[in-house]
């Protein structure tokens, strides 16, 4: 499979190496990226071919992968156009709606939006992935393929559910991140040096999440089997209930969807 990558920031990267480590060859990928130190790189870790503009011979590509910046991709989209005629184009930027790439693109049809986090850094993305009405079968097993080499994927039927995933798992590791800073930050007021209070943080949400993982229960019959009758997790828990910390991780995250929805419509008037 012929993929040209269209921007060589860090998601391409992941995606790259995620596909190299499944068995894809480097001599069937093309970077176009302006910056020479990042093509640089990605010559020398992957040994992909790069460019500094979309290269004539694009057409034989039979994915087009966009991977820049939303605030770039009218005017990418445009520069493409007169490439596209029979490739399956998957879209990675926030925001960026099928309705509107394909306008830019000179109404092409056969386009995939995929909503990955960052965790695609280490192989452990949960992607959300929308085909317009345009694709084919073919191509949506084509780009939940490419994605799962960072890895989970899900399949949404309604394009406006995008912005729920970049509310719920593209922000979330910042989230995750905050509350990890937070217990950091409460170990060390209790007298750990800021090494333990880290190592203390990070082992806790990693041994947590591979225990949910782990389990058929839900996050609640978890915590309950932890929180003891007048224990010390009880204590710590009705602090948190006190505080309205579960009403305004729920507000954070509808206030996320709202802006990503703003995004879209601002985006589309280009």
């Amino acid at each position: 499979m012929r993929i040209a990558f269209i921007g060589g920031g860090n998601m391409a990267t992941a995606l790259i190496g995620g596909l190299l480590q499944r068995g894809f060859a480097a001599s069937d990928m093309t970077v176009v990226e302006i910056q020479d130190e990042a093509r640089a790189r990605l010559e020398q870790r992957f040994g992909v071919r790069t460019a500094v503009a979309i290269p004539a011979d694009l057409g034989v590509a039979e994915v087009v992968l966009l991977a820049v910046k939303p605030q770039q991709m009218c005017e990418v989209a445009r520069a493409l156009q007169p490439c596209i005629g029979k490739q399956l184009v998957i879209t990675i930027a926030a925001g960026i709606r099928c309705d509107d790439l394909s306008r830019w693109l000179g109404g092409y049809g056969r386009l995939v939006r995929a909503m990955p986090n960052t965790p695609a850094l280490v192989q452990s993305a949960i992607t959300g992935l929308f085909a317009a009405t345009g694709a084919h079968a073919e191509d949506r097993a084509c780009a939940e393929r490419i994605l799962a080499a960072v890895g989970e994927t899900m399949w949404l039927e309604q394009e406006s559910q995008l912005d729920a995933v970049t509310a719920v798992s593209g922000s979330g590791p910042a989230y995750v991140f905050y509350f990890m800073e937070s217990l950091q930050q409460a170990a060390e007021s209790l007298g750990f040096s800021t090494g333990q209070a880290r190592k203390l943080a990070q082992a806790t949400f990693a041994g947590a999440v591979k225990l949910a993982s782990d389990s058929d229960e839900p996050p609640a019959t978890l915590r309950a089997r932890v929180t003891s009758k007048a224990g010390t997790t009880e204590r710590a828990l009705q602090a948190l209930e006190g505080d309205g910390v579960r009403e305004a991780v729920v507000r954070a995250v509808s206030m996320a969807e709202q802006r990503s929805r703003e995004l879209g419509d601002e985006f589309g008037k280009q």
